[in-house]
């Protein structure tokens, strides 16, 4: 079976297709946008075809699991590029500074200064999103609406180097008008990184301004 052959990279390609099909339909560079394979709770053995189809991008929920299996992957596929998509512990931030290149979570001042403490005694910046509660969802992570500017001014005075918002909208309803919220939201705080949309709304997050997409069920299949 060739690569091309490879379920894998048939799945990369057709996730790549769609990616590219929403960007130019809204006008967009389909480079523009970042695909992250979200690989949590998958094997090593279960990555590796993705990395070998071409994906270079992607993200972990745990700081402890991907401590365990990506080590040696990144040793055979040194330019990968490692994210942070799930909820981060403050006392878990210097073990995501060494391991991670992209933290997506941050959404609240004591892991800000716990972050900011971490890449100054690391020498290591990642970039960082600040997570928003874009549907004011009290089980979800992320900081409120009304306190991202405050958010954001901690993280800038903690030397965060803030790449733009993340959320993840509301399960079961229309996610469009929680995406251009965000949007907004980065527009008025002059943040050009948007990180939203998954497997099942990832063409109408690029749509809607999403720089950064973050899919798992597409690439990998059900867990």
């Amino acid at each position: 079976m060739s690569d091309a052959e490879d379920p894998a990279a048939i799945r990369l390609a057709a996730v790549r297709d769609s990616l590219d099909r929403a960007a130019r339909s809204a006008d967009r560079d389909p480079a523009g946008i970042c695909l992250v394979a979200v690989s949590k709770t998958w094997p090593a053995e279960a990555i590796e075809p993705l990395l070998v189809a071409g994906q270079r991008h992607f993200g972990e929920n745990r700081v402890a699991e991907a401590e365990a299996k990506w080590p040696g992957l990144r040793a055979r596929y040194p330019d990968t590029v490692l994210h942070l998509v799930g909820q981060l512990q403050s006392n878990k931030a210097a073990e995501a500074v060494a391991l991670f290149d992209v933290i997506h979570s941050v959404d609240r001042p004591s892991l800000v200064t716990a972050l900011g403490k971490a890449m100054a005694a690391a020498g290591r910046w990642p970039s960082c999103y600040l997570q928003v509660n874009i549907g004011e969802e009290a089980q979800k992570g992320g900081c409120a609406i009304a306190d991202l500017p405050a958010l954001l001014a901690a993280a800038t005075a903690a030397g965060l180097p803030v790449a733009g918002l993340m959320c993840v909208p509301p399960a079961d309803i229309e996610p469009a008008p929680f995406f251009a919220l965000l949007a907004r939201l980065a527009r008025d705080q002059g943040l050009a990184g948007l990180s939203m949309g998954m497997s099942g709304d990832c063409e109408t997050a690029v749509m809607l301004g999403a720089t950064v997409v973050r899919v798992g069920t597409a690439l990998f299949g059900a867990r």
